[in-house]
Parts: C-alpha cells; structure tokens; sequence
C-alpha cells in the first residue's frame, strides 16, 4: 500500500504550538518540526491503515477556561479533505478529538451513530464520511497539548485493541520527540541570550552584527546601529539596592521587546545598563524614529511597580526612567572600505560617542554620529 501524501502547516504557523516553555519568547524556526509531524503520522499509518489522519494541536496561550472555549487546530493531515482541513480548527468540547484531548484517554470509535463522543457536523463541511475512528493524547511535559487521530480503517472491521496499542507508542514517541526539539531549541538560544533581560547578549550581538553589513555590502543596503544608555541608574541602586537595579534592567529589556517592531531587528544587553539595537535595512530619518518610539514608551512607562521577592513590602518607584541614544548608520557614517570586523567597530563606536554627546547634552535625548 502506497503512503498518502502528509499535509503540514509550515514552519511559521506552527510556533504559536511550540510557544510552551519559561523561555517562550525564543524563536522555533530551527527545529525540523513540519517534517518531524508530517513523519510521525506516516509512520502511524503504515501500522495502522486508514483512510485519513490527523495530529491536532491546541495554542497554549488560547486556552479558554472552559473546552467550549479552547480550539484545537489540524497541524498535520493526510486523506482526501487533508488539504482542505489542515489549519482549520475544532472547538475542545466537540468529537472523539476533544474528548480525548479534555479526559487524556485514548478512545476507540466503531459505531458513530450510536456514539455520543462524535460529532457528525464536522463531515458535513467536507466530502468526507466518517465510518470509525481511533484517537490518543499527545502530551508535553505530561500536559495534553494536542491529539493524534486516524479515521476509517482500511481493512473492515473497525479499530482493534491492538490498534489503539500502537497509536499508544507514536503518540508517546511524539511526546518525547517534541520535548526534545524544545529542549535542544532552548539550550541554543541559552548560550545566545543575555540571562537577565532575556535580549540577545553582546557576543551574539557581534556576530549578528557583522552578518547584517555582509548583507548590506552584498545587497548595496544599509544598518542602522542604536546605542542606548540609562540615565541615572546607579540612583536607583544607591537607593532601592542592586535586586532592584537589575529589576529595572529586565523590565526595560521587556519595553525595547515592546517598542521595536522592526523585521530582522535584534536588541541586545551590552553590559550593565548598556543596550544596543540593530536595525537592518533602516535609513536615518527611520532609525531616528525608532529611537523616538523608545523615549516616548519611556516617558509612558513606571517601573518598580509593585512587591517582589526581593523586598519586605511593595515598591513603587516614582522617578521616571529615561535613556540616552546615539544612532550611527552604515554606510552614511562611515564609508564602504576596509574590512568587515573594522567597520562593525567603527560603527559601533560612531553610535557609542554619539550616545555620549547625548549625555553630555543633558542625556534623555537622542543623538546622530559625526
């Protein structure tokens, strides 16, 4: 028996799946999930034959606080409606799926006009007649997070014990082999992330940084380089203690991933309350805007709001916090010449000393390189 072809959402629509981890916010465009899924139901098929299937999945950050509330979404398919379901999504309180994914029991369908889990309106949108149908839980981190379902078996009879033996061991399979992708996924980006704020750190920073000008001398482009300084902020250790400092550093960390929203942009923690953002493809007049948008978010923004475990009581932080930028752009501030590492440091250092003049200015403002 020849294998169906296996549908999968690609790589960008299934992150919001993966989004389940304390590190949530990294990116999952590494992992080789959409071939990883689309694999899994195959090999599930080849020892369960049928007619169709499905691996669906719900967004955990979704969740409703009831099932009638929750989707759960066919990230995977293969059958004749394959292509036609894949990204469409089933309410959690409806159908063999949602109660497998509400109880975290596997079930077994034979009989789908006397059983009260099916839900026939689903068929009715499709060219397809459900005769049977077999379900398991997919969990991760023993919370079920989606369900793996095949429907009409290919031999006659129905779905056996046996049947439901084997899903049991590739859903199981699946559920490991996820946590592993996340776990490899996020022990990467670990290395590559500033602890505290959770922004890129500065020696990953320096290797994007000279990709984007090879980039920019190959594509006749252009970076924007953003250095920014807080004001003041050895006050708000003298005064409240380093917890509190490094409080402030992780929530302005939390604002910049706010108030960026620029494709390709990537926003690192220099070193102490040293950030730095850079801003492929960006001229000055929208880099300028950019470091605008970052001081008006400020201007808007309380920080130390609030208890925390490192205080007796609550801390409410009255001072406003603001920053000094220097913005530098390749190659308006220096020219196409020389090696790439000279002019990664010669960028740098243009938005370093125009951030400087801000302060010697009066810091809170924004400054353009010679």
């Amino acid at each position: 028996m020849q294998s169906p072809r296996v549908y999968s959402l690609p790589i960008e629509d299934l992150e919001p799946f993966l989004d389940r981890r304390r590190y949530s916010a990294f990116a999952v465009s590494q992992l080789a999930v959409t071939s990883f899924l689309g694999e899994i139901l195959s090999k599930a098929n080849d020892f369960v034959p049928s007619n169709s299937g499905s691996i669906l999945m719900d967004r955990p950050f979704e969740r409703g606080s009831t099932p009638a509330n929750t989707s759960l979404y066919f990230v995977a398919t293969f059958g004749s409606s394959a292509q036609t379901i894949l990204g469409r999504d089933l309410r959690a309180d409806r159908g063999v799926a949602g109660y497998v994914y509400r109880t975290g029991e596997p079930y077994v369908m034979n009989d789908p006009a006397n059983d009260p889990t099916f839900y026939s309106k689903f068929d009715e949108g499709t060219d397809f007649k459900t005769t049977c149908a077999i379900a398991v839980p997919v969990r991760i981190e023993r919370t079920v997070c989606g369900v793996l379902e095949l429907v009409n078996r290919v031999d006659e009879g129905g779905y056996s014990e046996r049947d439901l033996q084997m899903l049991e061991i590739f859903a199981r399979y699946t559920s490991v082999s996820i946590e592993n992708l996340l776990d490899a996924q996020r022990a990467n980006e670990m290395a590559r992330r500033d602890d505290l704020t959770g922004l890129y750190n500065d020696r990953f920073f320096h290797h994007r940084l000279t990709e984007d000008l090879v980039r920019a001398d190959v594509t006749d482009g252009t970076v924007a380089l953003l250095f920014l300084d807080l004001d003041n902020f050895k006050a708000v250790n003298d005064n409240h203690g380093h917890l509190a400092g490094s409080q402030v550093l992780k929530e302005f960390g939390y604002l910049l991933k706010q108030t960026v929203n620029v494709e390709r942009a990537t926003l690192a923690r220099y070193g102490g309350d040293e950030f730095v953002v850079i801003l492929p493809g960006l001229d000055l007049e929208r880099a300028m805007a950019v470091a605008a948008d970052v001081q008006s978010a400020l201007e808007t923004t309380q920080f130390l709001q609030g208890s925390f475990s490192w205080s007796d009581g609550p801390v409410y932080w009255r001072e406003p916090l603001t920053c000094s930028i220097g913005v530098a752009v390749y190659p308006i501030h220096l020219p196409r010449q020389g090696t790439t590492d000279m002019k990664k440091n010669l960028l740098l250092r243009a938005a370093d000393l125009a951030m400087y003049d801000a302060k010697a200015a009066g810091k809170d403002q924004i400054h353009i390189a010679d």
